[in-house]
C-alpha cells in the first residue's frame, strides 16, 4: 500500500488487477492440491506482517495469486484486508506455478538450446530492491554448459541478480509443471512446491562464485 514493494501502486493502494507477467501464467495455492496437501487453516506461532496469532484456525482455501498474468490476490491478514479493501487471504503452505503453454520436460528445454547454461539450484537468495523484487543469490548443486542441445560439461558457480516478476515476462519456453523442491527453505519452512523449468534468455550472472 505504501509504494515500497512491486505489488504497491505509487501514491497508495495495491496493483491487484494489473497485468504483471505474461498471459498464461498462473501462480496459486490450494490446501488440497494432490501430493502437496497442506493445513486447510491458519497456523501462526507468532504475529508478523504476513500472519497474526489472532488468525489461528481461520479457514484457507484455493487462492489464485496470479491468474493469466494478472495479480489477483496478496497475502492479507484481517487487519491489512480492512486497510486495502481486499478479502482476507492468508498464506497457504504450498505454491504451484503453471504456464499455459508449458509442455515437455527439462531435457526437452535443453534439447532446444543452442548455447546456454542449465541451472539446477539457486541458494542464499536475498532481496535487493523490493520495488522491483530484484533478488540476488548463488547457484549450487550443478551448473552445466549446453551446446547444440546437449550438456557438454560442468562449469563454475555464479552470483546472479534477477527479479522473478521480470523472469515471468521474459521466458521463451516452459516445461510441464512437476513436483519441485524449494532448496533454501524446503528443509524446514516450505517444501510443498510444484513448478516448471523455464528457458530464459540473457539471465543476469553478475560474477563468478567460488562456492563449491
Amino acid at each position: 500500500m505504501d509504494g515500497l514493494t512491486i505489488y504497491s501502486r505509487p501514491g497508495g493502494g495495491t496493483r491487484i488487477g494489473e497485468q504483471m507477467v505474461n498471459r498464461g501464467v498462473r501462480l496459486h495455492s490450494d490446501p488440497s492440491y494432490p501430493g502437496r496437501e497442506s493445513a486447510p487453516f491458519v497456523i501462526a506461532g507468532a504475529s508478523s506482517d504476513r500472519s497474526s496469532v489472532y488468525d489461528n484456525g481461520l479457514p484457507v482455501g484455493a487462492t489464485d495469486w496470479i491468474r493469466d498474468g494478472r495479480l489477483t490476490a496478496l497475502i492479507q491478514t484481517r487487519h491489512t484486508a480492512k486497510l486495502t479493501g481486499q478479502p482476507t487471504t492468508s498464506a497457504i503452505d504450498n505454491l504451484v506455478l503453471e504456464i499455459g503453454d508449458g509442455s515437455g520436460t527439462q531435457a526437452d528445454l535443453v534439447a532446444g538450446m543452442d548455447d546456454g547454461l542449465m541451472l539446477t539450484c539457486m541458494w542464499y537468495i536475498r532481496e535487493v530492491d523490493p520495488q522491483t523484487l530484484l533478488l540476488t543469490g548463488l547457484t549450487r548443486d550443478g551448473v552445466y554448459r549446453v551446446e547444440g542441445g546437449e550438456i557438454s560439461g560442468a562449469v563454475n558457480n555464479f552470483r546472479w541478480n534477477e527479479s522473478p516478476i521480470d523472469l515471468l515476462r521474459r521466458y521463451t519456453h516452459a516445461s510441464e509443471t512437476v513436483p519441485s523442491f524449494s532448496r533454501e527453505w524446503g528443509d524446514e519452512f516450505f517444501s510443498r512446491t510444484v513448478t516448471p523449468a523455464l528457458r530464459i534468455p540473457d539471465f543476469k550472472m553478475s560474477s563468478v562464485s567460488q562456492a563449491l
